[in-house]
């Protein structure tokens, strides 16, 4: 959907109107600058193209809508950057702690055809035990930049030197700071380490770190169906059923693979664990599956940097790259574009309109260009 802001109303053309039925509004004064919400069935034309704004019913009071995941979250939780944490995925660091919390979790390759994840948390300081926590490659600071999250990691190759020596990126090293980290005595290192979520804000304020939005990134950066009338894809006639999906040829070490559940609309992840087996990706802390209202796949060009197989991948692009959207047990083929370090990656359908979301979290699942995935 193509938006323009122009003296504080949302413009929206009928035609995106008529695909999406609905018109974006912002969620409440609070979240004024960060959440479009899809939320009334209009008729087309030009006239009833008006702003609305959900109203309130005071079982929310002093709750905002999320910009990530258009749920509701407490308002004091939403001005909050967020935390963008750097979580190894080899079979030898799971169970994971507390990744069920992320509002978006971003998957990619690193060497050795290993991925390493990054979850975006937000309302974090209840989580507790978070992580295990391993080093950052610097493509992934891109994507955390665009959230204006703060890097959570214990270092990294040198390539990333230059993206953390900017003045505008935020990061706590472990490798350089204690604090809000530590050690577990329940397996070795490097995959015993760990973030308290209690001592994040202490740990910001100790680095002289705003923790505080700082306004530089987009005013919003998915465009979200309202739950009252979820985007079904329907709406596309090259949209394709969904059940199952397999990323084992783009992730051929971890080979995560998501079944879709139609009682509750969710897709849930699954991968390697260990000894030539496969299962349900558990978080350790509560026994909760991964699962995920919406997955966008998206296709990224790519080099491999020195002799050590680091990487590079392109994050900043305007060239429309192919990208996929798996919502509501549909698929489609969408592009993307990211025109700089702090604006959001917007991903486009058929007819060069943004995409728009179903509330609740969402798998970003970043492959080389060329690599081909499967579904059923």
């Amino acid at each position: 959907m193509k938006i323009r802001k122009l003296s504080g109303i949302l413009l929206v053309t009928a035609a995106a109107i008529l695909a999406v039925t609905g018109c974006a509004s912002r969620s409440s004064e609070a979240a004024i600058d960060s959440v479009f919400v899809i939320d009334e069935v209009l008729g087309s034309g030009d006239e009833g193209m008006e702003q609305t704004t959900e109203e309130e019913d005071g079982t929310h009071e002093g709750m905002v809508r999320s910009r990530l995941t258009n749920e509701w979250i407490d308002e004091d939780a939403a001005d909050l950057r967020p935390l963008a944490v750097m979580i190894p995925n080899e079979s030898s660091a799971i169970p994971h702690y507390g990744l069920s919390q992320a509002s978006i979790l971003y998957e990619c390759l690193i060497e050795g055809s290993m991925t390493r994840l990054m979850g975006i948390f937000e309302d974090y300081e209840e989580i507790g035990k978070l992580g295990n926590v391993r080093s950052l490659r610097d493509y992934y600071a891109y994507w955390a930049l665009e959230w204006d999250a703060v890097i959570c990691h214990f270092g990294g190759p040198y390539y990333a030197d230059e993206i953390l020596a900017e003045e505008t990126t935020d990061d706590l090293d472990g490798n350089v700071i204690t604090s809000p980290y530590y050690r577990s005595t329940d397996r070795s290192a490097p995959h015993n380490a760990y973030i308290d979520t209690s001592q994040v804000a202490d740990a910001l304020e100790a680095q002289g770190i705003e923790a505080s939005d700082r306004g530089l990134t987009d005013d919003y950066h998915y465009l979200f169906a309202d739950e009252s009338t979820p985007n079904t894809l329907e709406q596309y006639t090259s949209a394709q059923d969904y059940t199952s999906l397999d990323m084992s040829a783009c992730y051929p070490l971890t080979r995560c693979y998501f079944q879709y559940d139609e009682q509750d609309g969710l897709y849930y992840r699954f991968q390697y664990l260990s000894g030539g087996t496969d299962g349900p990706h558990i978080d350790g802390t509560n026994g909760a599956q991964l699962s995920f209202s919406n997955i966008i796949i998206q296709s990224v060009e790519y080099s491999v940097r020195d002799e050590n197989g680091y990487l590079w991948f392109n994050t900043t692009d305007t060239s429309g790259q192919d990208a996929w959207l798996i919502t509501s047990g549909k698929i489609i083929k969408c592009t993307w574009q990211k025109g700089s370090t702090f604006s959001a990656t917007r991903y486009y359908d058929e007819n060069g309109d943004e995409i728009v979301l179903n509330t609740g979290k969402t798998m970003v699942l970043i492959i080389e260009a060329g690599s081909e995935f499967s579904y059923e």
